[in-house]
């Protein structure tokens, strides 16, 4: 497993982590846990997750499964959701923040977080407020990194720029949707984070299956998977787009790999990039990922590449 700074920081990250966004949902416990170890065993140690995935259940799964293993896990959870009833039970306020950190503690059976992420934007909530906290649960030390996630690159670097005036904890991280087929962040938000040294952290690197090469054109999808399920999927399910993942597959498999970790390591290539937060909801799943970390992707591959991308 190669492991890679998460952007400026001296906080060393799996290139290939695991997304929770399916624990405690398409995975149970005994799964979850099965899937977690498994990425620990194999060099997998940056585990994402976040208070809203099946209301706190992903992270009481991610909690279980570290026990006795707490130091090579590199555990990253979110912030923002809403997780009662009540006014202050989202967003971004100090209230919540702190009210948020205190619970995922609890949930995770940990006594410090090492990635402490924002999940959202919240426009109800001065961005001074929200870095105050943060920064207040950094000193703390319940708090060791602290990062954004689908935050745009002005609210980015609004909150650098907010950060270095007032001598606050800083972003060292922002977690976007980004794939071979959603690229909308290399407009704007990739040439931030290199200007800024923040380290990407794509997810959803897969397009939800789409690029794992398992949908064929003229094919019904198959009723087990997420598009044979999801009637919103199957419209991503385009003649054009089938018929692009193939010849991803094909130049994968000419190479002695699969689209799945051709997916991965495209991301990877990129220098901005330090972690690809990939889910899975069987320990098989978590070793499929992983070999993406072998692969290396010449300037040459990456021009043919973006050729097929481009149609």
């Amino acid at each position: 497993m190669e492991y890679r700074r998460l952007g400026q920081s001296g906080l060393k990250v799996s290139v290939v982590g695991l997304g929770g966004n399916n624990f405690g949902g398409a995975a149970d416990e005994e799964r979850s846990i099965s899937v977690i170890r498994r990425a620990l065993d194999i060099g997998v140690n940056t585990i994402d997750t976040a208070d809203g995935y099946s209301a706190g259940v992903s992270e009481q799964f991610v909690g279980k499964a570290i026990a006795g293993r707490r130091q090579e896990a590199i555990v990253a959870t979110k912030v923002f959701g809403k997780m009662g009833p009540g006014p202050n039970d989202q967003g971004l306020s100090r209230k919540h923040i702190m009210d948020g950190c205190e619970q995922s503690l609890r949930r995770l059976n940990t006594d410090y977080i090492d990635l402490y992420q924002v999940h959202r934007f919240d426009p109800e909530t001065p961005l001074e407020e929200t870095l105050r906290t943060l920064d207040d649960l950094v000193r703390s030390g319940k708090v060791r990194y602290i990062g954004c996630s689908n935050f745009a690159a002005w609210q980015l670097t609004r909150a650098l720029w907010i950060s270095a005036q007032h001598n606050l904890a800083a972003f060292v991280s922002v977690q976007p949707q980004y794939s071979m087929v959603a690229r909308d962040v290399e407009r704007e938000l990739l040439p931030a984070c290199t200007a800024f040294g923040v380290g990407i952290i794509p997810y959803s690197p897969l397009a939800g299956g789409v690029l794992t090469g398992k949908y064929e054109a003229g094919k019904a999808p198959p009723p087990d998977t997420r598009a044979g399920r999801n009637t919103r999927m199957q419209q991503q399910l385009t003649p054009e787009r089938l018929g692009m993942v193939d010849k991803l597959n094909s130049f994968a498999r000419e190479r002695g790999y699969g689209v799945t970790q051709l997916a991965i390591a495209w991301l990877a290539a990129h220098p901005e990039v330090s972690t690809v937060i990939a889910g899975a909801t069987r320990p098989e799943q978590v070793d499929d990922n992983a070999k993406a970390a072998d692969v290396r992707l010449t300037p040459e591959d990456m021009q043919a590449i973006e050729g097929i991308l481009k149609g």
